[in-house]
């Protein structure tokens, strides 16, 4: 049911969404490996989508730690709140992090895990999405998000690269994900 509806929005929406079906589990697993999730008090997921990430997310998390999620498309967001009632959301832009932390009393996070389509952003949006991401992050603090194999050949998935590089002091990529459709790998920076 949750893959039908993220369909249904790429549909209406694919620069949006960027994906045509929801991160499979392997992908999921990917993304919270190594990134010190286990022991993190404060963490954001941003592009949650219907939440085939969150999942995990919320079994690596302790429950002590102030967990958020961001997603800006209505449907989508309506969705994830139904699936995850006890998860605090925001049917918010992710570049409003910072603004988003401060209503939370919140004011850094050790990690930001990304589910967002940074390869059909144009580089305005991806500069001011990934500003707020650092802003919002403390020092030595872990960026986690995915690319798909054929957007790190388009203009805009290199470019987004280069951004990581010059904003984080390490970027490590992930094996690939080849039981994700399509195969994708996890980029994952410490700031």
């Amino acid at each position: 049911m949750h893959s039908l509806s993220f369909f249904k929005t790429f549909a209406k929406k694919p620069t949006r969404v960027g994906a045509v079906w929801p991160s499979s589990n392997a992908l999921a697993r990917m993304m919270v490996k190594d990134i010190g999730l286990e022991n993190a008090s404060a963490a954001v997921e941003i592009g949650p989508g219907t939440g085939a990430v969150t999942s995990v997310i919320l079994d690596a998390i302790p429950d002590s730690a102030e967990f958020i999620a961001i997603e800006i498309d209505p449907g989508l967001h309506e969705i994830f709140t139904k699936r995850f009632p006890s998860v605090k959301s925001h049917n918010e832009c992710a570049s409003n992090i910072v603004s988003i932390l401060r209503k939370e009393n919140i004011d850094k996070l050790d990690v930001v895990l990304s589910g967002l389509p940074w390869a059909s952003f144009p580089e305005e949006l991806q500069l001011k999405l990934m500003d707020a991401v650092c802003e919002a992050l403390a020092p030595k603090g872990v960026f986690a998000t995915f690319a798909y194999l054929q957007g790190t050949l388009l203009p805009a998935g290199k470019r987004f690269g280069k951004t990581l590089e010059s904003r984080f002091s390490e970027v490590r990529k992930s094996p690939v994900v080849w039981r994700n459709l399509p195969p994708a790998f996890v980029y994952k920076c410490v700031l």
